[in-house]
């Protein structure tokens, strides 16, 4: 049989890097071991793509009972990863939470499961790889203008995503390529649009800066140091015009942290009692390189200091395991949500 040498790991490890990249799983499992068609119709029909099933038929074929026994072990393992867990972690340190006559307890421990985890991982995986990747091809210069990486800080992407919704709107800058997956695009999509062709998000004509996805409330990518900031805040007026609980994450790095239109938009979105979550992934703008932690945080966190009439809250937000957007279980957007007040955080 084919490839009979390899073992059930590498071959599902083959199997899971392909369906990331858009392959459906029964045509990887198609090409490591033999299924009919009928049978990968069975496959996608009871979930199983992407999980290995032990061929037992003449020829090392897929069976119907292979398929029935890969289920039940899928399911045991399903079940087995579902079990909650507690995760304790170092307190968070907020600035002025209090400052509009209220003092929420920060949390110290998430809830979540080993699969909820695995998934997190498993996504920030993918990140990397794709980047790392997206790399290659940019100094093979298959990627034409600017490309401007987020491996090395796929724990924001993620943990923001974690929190919120889809119903939730994100804008970022111009390093716009994981956003773009964790809201709905495939890997093939995203490297589509970086080498032009027609799968992109934007046909291909945008490329690495401009991608787009409005029907899961990602606007971009852009290209204009800071731009997404105002962005941010005439999409928490669009949620607060909509009345969809949305909240409005606005991303920036610390080329834009000292940007006039940051604390402008953030002193309209506060006039205004929008929800509006300003986000800091503490990134610079040459060359794709990622900043220390602390260079745009440090300007934000003096700015609002020396400003203090400014209505705003700054919380210094360590990475946290999700608390389940649909809950709303998230510090940052519990404020937002029960307070209606814009709130930077940072990394």
């Amino acid at each position: 049989g084919e490839h009979r040498g390899c073992t059930d790991a590498k071959i599902m490890l083959s199997v899971a890097r392909r369906a990331r990249c858009g392959v459906p799983a029964a045509r990887c499992m198609s090409s490591l071991v033999k299924v009919s068609p009928t049978m990968a119709k069975l496959i996608r029909d009871m979930g199983l793509e992407g999980v290995y099933i032990t061929p037992s038929g003449p020829k090392d074929t897929v069976t119907k009972p292979d398929i029935d026994a890969a289920a039940a072990a899928k399911a045991a393992k399903d079940k087995e990863l579902a079990k909650p867990l507690t995760i304790d972690f170092r307190p968070m340190e907020g600035w002025e939470l209090d400052y509009y006559g209220t003092a929420p307890t920060l949390p110290t421990s998430a809830t979540t499961s080993a699969g909820e985890l695995l998934e997190y991982y498993e996504t920030m995986y993918t990140m990397r790889r794709m980047e790392i990747a997206t790399d290659v091809l940019y100094k093979g210069k298959f990627v034409a203008g600017f490309c401007h990486l987020y491996d090395g800080q796929e724990g924001v992407g993620m943990g923001l995503e974690a929190a919120a919704t889809m119903t939730d709107s994100i804008v970022t800058s111009y390093r716009d390529h994981c956003y773009q997956y964790t809201r709905g695009s495939t890997v093939a999509e995203v490297l589509g649009e970086l080498l032009g062709k027609y799968i992109g998000p934007a046909k291909g004509k945008g490329g690495s800066m401009h991608m787009y996805k409005a029907d899961n409330n990602f606007y971009g990518g852009n290209g204009i140091v800071g731009a997404q900031t105002s962005l941010g805040a005439g999409l928490a007026f669009a949620h607060k015009y909509a009345e969809d609980g949305g909240v409005a994450f606005a991303l920036y790095g610390d080329g834009a942290a000292n940007q006039g239109q940051l604390f402008e938009a953030t002193n309209t979105a506060a006039a205004a009692t929008h929800t509006h979550t300003h986000g800091s992934s503490s990134y610079v703008i040459a060359e794709g390189r990622g900043a220390t932690c602390d260079r745009g945080c440090n300007q934000v966190s003096a700015r609002a200091r020396r400003r203090r009439h400014v209505p705003d809250a700054i919380m210094l937000a360590h990475q946290l395991p999700g608390e389940h957007g649909a809950e709303r279980g998230d510090p940052a957007v519990h404020h937002v949500d029960t307070l209606s007040n814009p709130l930077f955080l940072l990394e």
